[in-house]
């Protein structure tokens, strides 16, 4: 398909005609390709944090938002807000053998298993470790559930299982059955494995429960890990000195030689009554030097000071990084680009930005971020959430934007997760608006709740969402839609083909950001705050705040 380059963004169809009125000439769709296809080319080298990756995305946006008439929205009148980091690589190559019933086997990092550590030490030396089956890893009181049952994992590898109990089975449990909660994250795995004093902690991989293919895992596995700035205290206690995933393949051959069964030790980890269990006489042991230093990346942060209500606050944001350079793939290319993931999002947020300039004050100021480190686990927005430059107490809500599609228009629009937020409703309402509909999130148990930057904001009590692209698409339907997608996710998600074409149909996009355009100058010009629903995960925390909004 070819793209529509129309400013005034008057579609074929009728389903997402956005008024010639409104600022600027309205969304338009060839500004949104014309940024993907910039900031996800070559010469960006994959967006990575504290790279020239970096600096080259950082002078775009600003520029961008600069041209658009923003004003600078960070530290001290700045266009950024500085996010202190701490980045570990492995300094060379990890070598790792697993010996079991008389025999070592040799494992290839990146293929068999990947190997990382965010310990602040310079080495990591694990011999003749133990494993041990803590089945799905989770200690979820609330729940009734506890996989470790006090074993002593001191000097042991813990081998868990990616997603939570309720995943595959027969029917919903103690884990809000197929949608996926925070403890099936591999954040939380390897967060309580550190809790346990675990040596370390590998999870096993299954495309289905990860919502991933290895591919995935190997391309961040064998990237730079960053982290929050912490103590040394903080960072050990944080962090096993060894954590990574291996292939179900492996896990498979580990169980047998152990005399079981994976599957069936699977399904018995599916109940409360769990114990877990050293797999019989096998070690891991593995080595490799690490490399770690202090560095700073940045949130780019652009604002639109409300005319009535200034200390109120509206949110756009959307990740600016990516995976930078990586390990070729079969075509050669190590420009991991992150075209649809995220720089759609990106473009989205600068051409909002435009948009709105162009236009009135709104009541509410306006505040446009492009957050850093989403892809090493929502850490630009982590800090900005700890260390907010508008007053979260009074930011009405977070409209964050992930992975819209470059392939056409579809009937719907999604959000990620379910949130049990009014924003949804409002969601729903303004596509209506439009001549079309908010489809809830159609696969609950990938966890894409957790796993986009509005959560750092939702923890802290602030209504967020994450928009993303609908299934129904014009042309083919939900069964065209859902095929896109799930190729994307099989074979070019966070991988090089993750990349802009010229083929891409950019009228998706426009009919995309003018909903969230729709929303947001609502929540501008309203004196109204979106709510969570009553007994929602973050309506304490937001309640807490309650009269500060009075």
């Amino acid at each position: 398909m070819r793209i529509l380059l129309l400013s005034s963004c008057l579609f074929v169809g009728g389903i997402a005609s956005a008024a010639n009125d409104l600022p600027g000439g309205g969304i338009d769709p060839e500004a949104l390709s014309r940024h993907v296809r910039i900031l996800a080319s070559d010469e960006f080298e994959g967006r990575a944090p504290a790279s020239t990756g970096e600096q080259r995305t950082v002078d775009y946006l600003v520029d961008e938002f600069r041209k658009a008439g923003l004003q600078p929205g960070g530290t001290d009148g700045s266009w950024v807000q500085e996010v202190p980091l701490v980045r570990a690589q492995l300094d060379g190559e990890a070598t790792a053998s697993l010996s079991q019933g008389g025999k070592t086997r040799t494992l290839v990092n990146g293929e068999d298993v990947t190997l990382q550590s965010l310990r602040p030490q310079a080495a990591v030396a694990v011999k003749d470790a133990p494993l041990v089956f803590i089945g799905y890893g989770i200690t979820a009181p609330e729940r009734q559930w506890d996989d470790y049952k006090g074993v002593d994992l001191h000097g042991k590898i813990a081998v868990v299982l990616i997603n939570d109990a309720d995943f595959e089975a027969d029917s919903a449990g103690a884990f809000d059955g197929k949608a996926v909660t925070y403890y099936g994250r591999w954040t939380y795995k390897f967060e309580e494995a550190a809790r346990r004093g675990a040596e370390g902690v590998l999870i096993v991989h299954e495309t289905a429960p990860a919502a991933y293919p290895w591919a995935t895992v190997k391309a961040s596995g064998t990237s730079p890990l960053f982290d929050i700035e912490r103590s040394p205290d903080e960072a050990l206690a944080a962090h096993t000195p060894l954590r990574g995933w291996m292939q179900r393949s492996l896990a498979e051959q580990l169980f047998a030689a152990a005399g079981l069964d994976f599957d069936a030790e699977k399904r018995k980890a599916m109940q409360a009554d769990f114990k877990p269990f050293t797999l019989g006489d096998a070690r891991l042991s593995a080595s490799f030097k690490l490399k770690r230093e202090q560095v700073v990346t940045r949130n780019v942060v652009a604002k639109l000071e409300g005319s009535s209500h200034p200390q109120e606050s509206v949110i756009f944001s959307a990740h600016w990084d990516a995976f930078g350079i990586g390990q070729a793939d079969a075509s050669g290319q190590t420009v991991r680009h992150g075209a649809i993931d995220n720089a759609t999002g990106v473009a989205s947020v600068l051409e909002l930005g435009r948009v709105f300039a162009a236009g009135p004050r709104p009541q509410r100021s306006l505040y446009f971020i492009a957050l850093t480190a989403e892809e090493k686990g929502l850490l630009g927005a982590s800090y900005y959430a700890a260390h907010p430059l508008a007053p979260l107490e009074t930011t009405a809500a977070v409209l964050n934007i992930e992975m819209f599609s470059p392939d056409g228009e579809t009937a719907d629009i999604a959000t990620w997760g379910n949130g049990r937020v009014s924003l949804e409703d409002d969601v729903q309402r303004v596509a209506q608006a439009r001549g079309r509909r908010w489809s809830p999130d159609p696969n609950l148990e990938a966890g894409f709740f957790y796993r986009a930057d509005h959560f750092a904001f939702a923890r802290k009590g602030v209504p967020a969402i994450t928009v993303g692209a609908g299934l129904d698409k014009l042309d083919g339907g939900v069964a065209a839609g859902r095929a896109l997608r799930d190729a994307y996710f099989a074979k070019c998600y966070h991988q090089a083909c993750d990349a802009w074409s010229p083929q891409w149909d950019a009228r998706g996009l426009a009919a995309d950001t003018l909903l969230v355009y729709d929303l947001g100058l609502e929540l501008a010009n309203s004196r109204q705050w979106p709510q969570w629903q009553k007994g929602a995960e973050f309506e304490a925390a937001r309640e807490a705040s309650d009269a500060a909004r009075r």
